[in-house]
């Protein structure tokens, strides 16, 4: 488990970093490359009390605005 969410912390830096660049100058391909380590991240920290406590506060967000809206 100890692997699962250092490599989890190493691909959040990434994403930050990736993030950071101007969008003009960007191309396809390194578009595509940050949704999938995005994709990876997002599987990788689910698992965790983390991803669950996040997973959690979204459910509830969208069962407030469900009910908001009846």
């Amino acid at each position: 488990m100890v692997l699962t969410i250092n490599l989890a912390v190493l691909l959040a830096v990434i994403i930050v970093l990736r993030l950071r660049r101007r969008t003009q100058a960007r191309k396809r391909s390194d578009e595509q490359f940050t949704v999938l380590i995005v994709l990876v991240f997002g599987v990788l920290v689910a698992p965790t009390a983390f991803g669950q406590g996040i997973l959690n506060v979204v459910g509830q967000l969208a069962d407030g605005i469900t009910q908001a809206g009846n």
